[in-house]
């Protein structure tokens, strides 16, 4: 063994072993009790920043630690690889968007494979090569044939940078989620998935998910947003039409005083073809913002049409509005607006001066200043015709009925999610198998034509997708009458590569079907982790297509991920490190100068996963002094590898004491494990080394490192199979079972008991362990320090809590 710690040198060698031995090559083996551990696969950006490095490595410690439980571990390990980053870099660069990312897979592969991941690389995908996409185009046919896929023009979120439609979840504060542009509203055909049709399961199935973080899971309840309530039909006066408007609160029918109707409804449309004011209103929300936490906060502006609707019930006659907060994706596009009783009515209201009308009262019939605040909550409804003096919840069934009967409208249940617009009008993505016919229509592509093939050598004339132009992929013939046609040149969101991928790394060498029975073994997912920015699209999204995927017969479960973790960010001086703010690090030349086990040591306790994690150069080099010492120490005491196992029938006095240390500690461990709390085993390990290194007893030191490589091995993986192997013990510590605490040195032949005099904690005391009561009692009594604290005083009561404390009352005598 070498005196200095070495630890290039070390897991250059440690990494050959690994690789020769195909040490983390899963295989589906039904006998065993499986674990799929996965993190979320990285954009090949062509570099590995500290938030990669966290995010793996604590998947890898998970996995390691599963390993060593016995199961059947399952690591992989791909890429995200379609995306407008390559396009970006191939317009700079002048390469092919192609060429770009290859180069940056191979190099990203190679820093990830530095920091020692237990991953089965046999099973590497990139989401960019044809036998990957050529399955996602087949679902994408086999959802078409189900009618879960449709194409229709509609208002989309435009990003002018980046050129391409955004979902409403890519809308982040008004702004593109990649180029942070002012997103547009643009009325263009594109390609949708009904995600709508699995809103009510999406919704359910989050009570299946009880090892998600709840605020991931309130996320996606509140993006799915299921309301119960009723539409009413308000008719248009003078006309042979009428609104269909959708409320959760009946109860407020009697306080409506407006109709709003969105910039984007049919009705706002004809109005403004009279209207001058009215179409230069509907030209400026033409980019109006779209996240709805700037809709929530935004100026409320309006303009009135000449339009107008019949109350169903009092036949009053309503103004119609055309509003900027009214949304046109949810339910018609139309509201009734009641200012007495939402904020945002009265809000709009009180800026054009309109009519605000009282129907619901505070419960404890307390005065309301209806001139200052709406009445949001719910009470008891007053000038409402019959239904004055119910209860709200009593007035809401009763309204509805009484709808439903006069057939103005009926219950509905509505969501706010909305169809998945998986179209993007950019080149380097999956292409839609689809082909248009003048004669035909829309017409599919065959399935024994897939995969419909991107041609990767293409050169790009500005930011535009060069397929339109690309005559041998544009130009085909039609499947179905041979007539010249054109494909479609809109690729797919990947988002939707990202949505299915966890599955086809389970048997990603299939190449007659998209997946087969080691999918069914593997999925779901045991462990997952990545970034909380994914609670709605990513997670949604996958949520989604899993379940069409078992509709299809692909899958049994219902979910994808069992369980999720949400790691922090990575921090630098308080802020997120990023390249535009200056602050990153990067990982290779700390991994080169310490190792990679020093930075995953240090990563890994420095905080908590689910925390953030702020970078501190001097935490990296006392996580260096760590291994160096263990190291060191190892070397110190290297004979003591020969010693046999302790022989717990004659073990002396400190070999009991100390091992009920380690193993303690141990227990402590596996619980901190558990729990995902890795910082907390970290400080364990540190614990019981110092332990240690406290004692000369060789047979004591052989066990303890024994139990310590072990338990640090899923964090510095190198130094510590080194160290097993220098230390001649069994095996590969890889295959090396967990450490389970020996109950024979957990069972103390003595305890220490506390010993209080009237309720005041005065000493303590040995006792054998098997010591009754009166034994006890009798050494408490003839302990020197109680016998001076009772003094001239006498005992009343002796109480014993067995192994904690003996109790002793006292008074006058």
């Amino acid at each position: 063994m070498k005196e200095q710690y070495h630890p290039q040198d070390i897991e250059k060698n440690v990494q050959h072993f690994w690789n020769a031995q195909n040490s983390f090559n899963a295989v589906t083996d039904p006998t065993k009790e499986k674990f799929y551990c996965l993190s979320m696969f990285p954009y090949p950006s062509g570099w590995l920043h500290m938030g990669h490095v966290r995010n793996y490595t604590i998947g890898d410690v998970i996995a390691r630690y599963q390993r060593m439980l016995g199961k059947n571990v399952l690591q992989p390990m791909g890429w995200d690889a379609f995306g407008l980053p390559a396009e970006n870099a191939a317009i700079k660069h002048n390469i092919p968007p192609a060429e770009w990312t290859y180069k940056n897979i191979d190099h990203m592969r190679s820093q990830l494979k530095n920091l020692g991941l237990a991953v089965d690389w046999s099973k590497e995908i990139a989401t960019c090569r044809p036998d990957y996409y050529r399955w996602e185009q087949w679902f994408f046919l086999q959802l078409y044939k189900k009618g879960l896929v449709y194409k229709k023009k509609a208002e989309v979120n435009w990003d002018p940078v980046d050129q391409t439609i955004l979902a409403n979840e890519q809308v982040i504060d008004g702004r593109g989620w990649r180029s942070g542009a002012l997103v547009e509203r643009r009325n263009i055909p594109q390609w949708f998935l009904k995600i709508t049709a699995y809103a009510e399961e999406l919704l359910n199935d989050l009570e299946k998910l009880p090892h998600w973080p709840e605020p991931v899971r309130t996320m996606q309840r509140n993006w799915i947003g299921r309301s119960e309530g009723v539409e009413v039909n308000f008719p248009l006066a003078g006309e042979d039409e009428h609104l269909t408007i959708f409320t959760t609160r009946p109860d407020t029918l009697f306080g409506v005083t407006y109709i709003a109707i969105a910039p984007q409804h049919p009705l706002a449309q004809k109005a403004a073809e009279k209207n001058p004011a009215l179409a230069t209103f509907l030209e400026e929300c033409r980019n109006i913002k779209v996240a709805e936490a700037d809709m929530a906060t935004m100026e409320k502006r309006g303009v009135a049409t000449h339009f107008k609707v019949v109350h169903p019930i009092t036949q009053q006659e309503l103004p119609v509005w055309v509003a900027n907060f009214v949304v046109m994706e949810y339910g018609s596009g139309a509201v009734m607006s009641v200012p007495a009783h939402d904020q945002r009515d009265f809000e709009f209201a009180q800026r054009y001066q309109l009519p605000i009308q009282p129907v619901i009262q505070p419960k404890d019939h307390s005065a309301w200043d209806f001139k200052k605040a709406a009445f949001t909550q719910s009470g008891t409804l007053i000038d409402s015709g019959e239904f004055s003096g119910l209860d709200s919840s009593t007035a809401i069934t009763r309204i509805i009925d009484h709808i439903e009967k006069l057939h103005y409208g009926k219950r509905k249940i509505l969501f706010r999610l909305r169809d998945w617009s998986v179209s993007r009008q950019r080149y380097w993505g999956t292409p839609i198998p689809m082909i248009h016919c003048s004669t035909c229509g829309t017409v599919p592509v065959p399935e024994k034509d897939l995969p419909v093939i991107l041609p990767e050598q293409v050169q790009f004339e500005g930011i535009a997708s060069p397929l339109k132009t690309l005559d041998s992929f544009f130009h085909t013939t039609c499947p179905q009458c041979g007539e010249p046609a054109e494909r479609e040149t809109d690729t797919f969101d990947t988002f939707f590569e990202s949505s299915w991928y966890y599955a086809r790394f389970a048997c990603k060498d299939q190449d007659k079907s998209m997946l087969d029975e080691r999918a069914n073994y593997w999925t779901p997912v045991d462990q997952y982790i990545g970034g909380i920015e994914h609670a709605v699209m990513h997670l949604l999204y996958a949520r989604f297509i899993h379940k069409a995927m078992r509709d299809e017969g692909l899958l049994h479960s219902d979910e994808p991920f069992t369980r999720l973790l949400t790691q922090g960010m990575v921090l630098n001086h308080g802020i997120k490190m990023s390249k535009s703010k200056g602050n990153t690090v990067d990982p290779q030349p700390l991994i080169e100068r310490y190792g990679a086990d020093t930075i995953r040591l240090f990563i890994i306790f420095a905080s908590p996963p689910e925390q953030n994690l702020e970078w501190s150069d001097s935490g990296v080099e006392g996580a260096h002094r760590f291994l160096k010492r263990l190291w060191a120490f190892a070397y110190e005491h290297y004979e003591a590898r020969h010693e046999p196992p302790i022989q717990w029938d004659n073990a002396t006095r400190e070999q009991r004491d100390v091992m009920r240390q380690l193993y303690d500690i141990v227990e402590q461990i596996k619980f901190d494990y558990e729990r995902l709390q890795f910082n907390t085993v970290v400080s364990g390990c540190m614990k019981l080394f110092n332990v240690l290194t406290k004692t000369v007893d060789t047979q004591i030191i052989h066990e303890g490192m024994s139990l310590l490589l072990r338990l640090l091995a899923p964090v510095a993986p190198h130094i510590t199979q080194q160290l097993w192997q220098e230390w001649q013990y069994e095996g590969t510590l890889i295959n090396a079972p967990w450490p389970t605490s020996d109950t024979r040195a957990l069972t103390a032949d003595q305890l220490e008991l506390g010993v209080q005099i009237n309720g005041k904690m005065r000493t303590r005391i040995t006792v054998p362990a098997d010591a009754d009561t009166q034994a006890i009692e009798n050494i408490a009594k003839n302990d020197a320090k109680v016998q001076q604290s009772i003094a001239d005083q006498s005992i009343k009561k002796i109480i014993v809590v067995p192994g904690r404390l003996v109790n002793i009352v006292t008074g006058d005598k």
